[in-house]
């Protein structure tokens, strides 16, 4: 385990520098040894399940176990299991079509790839990430966040075990840390987190031109149509709002419902919170939010819309007190058409809060989605064929679900990114191997004659202007 605090940079560049000698001393690894490096990967995940479920309980003060080997642990063994399936297909040079000679793109890796994770799904994001970068044959460097600080100690344990540190290494540490590993000259970075800070890891990247890869976050829209199945509607709404307690950066950030259905909308999110949380303070299904500084944040969102007259409707389907508990536990709540200068919605949430707006047309909707920053992901549930390619063909967003929330980043074969302040570049399935390969072009020449070589003869000539037509 090697935790770096003092020297940060010096230790850093040691470990950059001997990944990359390793990457320049032999040939690049074959597609079997790609495959072998994933199985050790698995292996992780296989033989510490129980481990990884404990500390992000402890990291979180309390989150689902059952939550946490889904989505932790089985959802990155299924990414890595797919990489290894479609490694050699992947690595196949990609003949191109040329009117002389021979041309192909051929895929190799890049060198290193220093991989930055956020707190919220900290096994999950260390493991996608690192399937792509492994699956094109790159030795991997993996910042770990402070924020969970248990998990990110068992990932710096258990990764020396099956992988030496000139092929995958793990680096702990707090800000400064992280600060140092972004100004690294990588020859590929992939961060994971918030907007703002994605800027900040952009200004340090661009010291070495490193290439980078923002997977951010924003305020991603819900819409319910009216030719939505209204009731399935909320309940997947509001099972995507509370998945780890809405601290998911594709979580529906705020959902707009047909203005005579916003009443509708309230009871139906109570009917679907009381069946998936009968209780909430001690229900072992429902987690913390992750630190004191957030709870303190998504209390401050509450109280600047309750001063302002928002309506605020908690969902605590048996009416618990919160006030004194051993975790940070918030009830569900709704805001009901909280106004836009409001922080909440300014802010990407990631709590379990959830502002609800009325609207009247869908265009009015598609107007309010494409005056701000593009969002991550985008949600529309109904069944107007027509309603829907316009919300599809209008708006923009990193990726989209119909009739249900978060799930397209689940499919492995979709590339998985943002746009514009949601992050720029994908990865996943064959996009994370394209992201963390160089696409070489590759050109063998024939014997012919070449038109752009003086002398420029009379016969040359002749085939220019025969060639110069409509």
């Amino acid at each position: 385990m090697r935790t770096i605090e003092n020297d940060s940079r010096a230790q850093i560049h040691d470990i950059l520098t001997r990944q990359r000698l390793a990457s320049l001393a032999g040939e690049p690894w074959s597609a079997a040894q790609r495959c072998e490096l994933i199985d050790r990967a698995i292996g992780l995940l296989v033989d510490h399940e129980q481990a990884i479920v404990e500390t992000l309980a402890a990291d979180f003060g309390h989150r689902s176990r059952d939550f946490s080997r889904i989505v932790d642990v089985l959802s990155p063994i299924a990414t890595l299991k797919h990489t290894r399936t479609q490694i050699a297909e992947w690595m196949k040079a990609e003949p191109r079509p040329s009117q002389r000679g021979d041309a192909w793109v051929q895929y190799q890796p890049l060198g290193v790839v220093g991989i930055l994770t956020a707190w919220n799904f900290p096994v999950n994001m260390v493991f996608a990430g690192l399937a792509g970068a492994l699956a094109a044959g790159n030795r991997v460097m993996i910042k770990v966040s402070e924020f969970n600080p248990e998990t990110s100690a068992l990932m710096a344990r258990i990764f020396p075990s099956v992988f030496a540190e000139d092929e995958v290494a793990v680096i702990t540490g707090g800000p400064e840390v992280g600060q140092t590993f972004c100004s690294q000259p990588f020859d590929r970075l992939l961060f994971t987190g918030a907007t703002s800070i994605g800027k900040h890891v952009l200004r340090a990247a661009a010291e070495h031109l490193v290439p980078v890869t923002l997977e951010l976050g924003g305020k991603s829209p819900a819409i319910v149509s009216r030719s939505a199945d209204f009731k399935g509607a909320v309940s997947k709404i509001l099972a995507g709002k509370l998945l780890n307690a809405g601290q998911v950066c594709l979580a529906p950030d705020y959902v707009f419902v047909p203005e005579e259905s916003v009443d509708a909308f309230i009871d139906a999110a109570r009917e679907a919170v009381s069946k998936m949380f009968p209780t909430l303070r001690d229900n072992p299904d429902y987690t913390s939010v992750i630190n004191a500084r957030h709870f303190q944040r998504l209390h401050g969102y509450l109280d600047e819309a309750r001063a302002a007259g928002v309506e605020l409707i908690e969902l605590n389907p048996v009416g618990e007190d919160f006030s004194d508990q051993p975790h940070r536990k918030m009830a569900p709540t709704l805001l009901r058409d909280p106004g836009d200068e409001l922080t909440v919605m300014q802010d990407e949430i990631f709590g379990p809060l959830l502002p609800v707006k009325p609207y009247k047309t869908m265009a009015e909707v598609v107007a309010f989605i494409n005056a701000r920053p593009r969002p991550l992901g985008l949600y529309y549930f109904g069944e107007d064929a027509a309603e829907e390619s316009l919300v599809l063909e209008r708006t923009c967003s990193g990726g989209v679900t119909i009739n249900d929330v978060v799930r397209h980043a689940s499919v492995e074969s979709l590339p998985f990114g943002g746009v514009g302040h949601s992050g720029m570049g994908a990865y996943h399935g064959r996009e994370g191997f394209l992201t963390f390969s160089h696409a070489k072009a590759v050109y063998r020449t024939v014997n012919a004659p070449d038109l752009t070589r003086p002398p420029f003869t009379e016969d040359a000539r002749k085939i220019v202007n025969s060639m110069i037509t409509r």
